[in-house]
């Protein structure tokens, strides 16, 4: 049975006060695809969230999210940002950070309601922390908090899920639990995780994309010697595919060492 289309980008320009940073995207993602993005700084990833998001309209082009207009459909999405600032002392639950997580998709000051409650909590189950529901979320490791705010993308209960660099500042044991994490979420929800870490993209993703400016994907993890060179402008000798290292050689261009 063919799997039902979740993500529709064609033809997409995108950018800030007229400049382009992002250039004629096409990318089609079905029912429980996991893909990575991996991309130098500046190349355009955080932006193409924004505009699948709805948070930036696009020069031209389109997006369908669910066979829907962005505005319609992005309450089946599910976001988990790269860096949430907030003030470590002020006195706010896990409980009542994954509740935000409703807003989204409820009219504004919309009761809560025994269902809402079930959601937080399977949400907080999902993600093995509802022993810590009652806890100050300023007083949770970084690995801990990073679970509730994936929490709080979930308990919308989205088709689709958003990650922008989802283990950034994380040790790398709760950077593993994380990706397993995900590869579990993966059998229900259809993920896009923008990563920076070769490792994770090359064990948990399954398939790769490679970005800057313009969108380089075949649909696996297939991931060549011009794609490289085409995102990062410079020559890449080594990429080992599969293995827990990937390792890109070091080279003279003005940009230096890539790892």
């Amino acid at each position: 049975m063919r799997k039902e289309a979740v993500i529709e980008i064609n033809g997409l320009w995108a950018g800030y006060d007229g400049e382009i940073i992002l250039e004629d995207i096409n990318l089609t993602l079905y029912q429980s695809d996991f893909l990575g993005i991996i991309g130098p700084n500046g190349g355009g990833k955080t932006t193409l969230l924004k505009c699948i998001l709805g948070l930036l309209k696009p020069f031209r082009g389109s997006i369908r999210l669910m066979g829907k207009s962005v505005q319609e459909g992005r309450c089946h999405v599910g976001y988990v940002p790269q860096h949430i600032d907030f003030d470590r002392q002020f006195p706010i639950r896990v409980w009542e950070v994954v509740q935000m997580g409703l807003l989204g998709c409820r009219k504004l000051l919309q009761p809560i309601t025994q269902a809402d409650r079930e959601l937080i909590e399977g949400a907080l189950q999902q993600v093995e922390m509802e022993k810590f529901k009652d806890r100050a979320i300023g007083n949770l490791s970084v690995g801990q908090r990073q679970r509730v705010y994936i929490a709080r993308a979930l308990v919308a209960r989205p088709q689709i899920l958003l990650l922008d660099e989802p283990t950034a500042s994380i040790d790398p044991q709760a950077a593993n639990t994380i990706y397993d994490l995900l590869k579990r979420l993966n059998e229900t929800v259809t993920i896009l995780m923008i990563s920076h870490d070769m490792n994770a993209v090359s064990s948990y993703v399954k398939s790769i994309a490679c970005l800057n400016r313009k969108l380089y994907y075949h649909g696996d993890k297939e991931v060549t010697e011009d794609m490289m060179k085409a995102i990062y402008e410079c020559p890449v000798d080594i990429i080992a595919h599969g293995l827990p290292h990937r390792v890109l050689s070091s080279h003279n261009s003005q940009g230096g060492t890539h790892a």
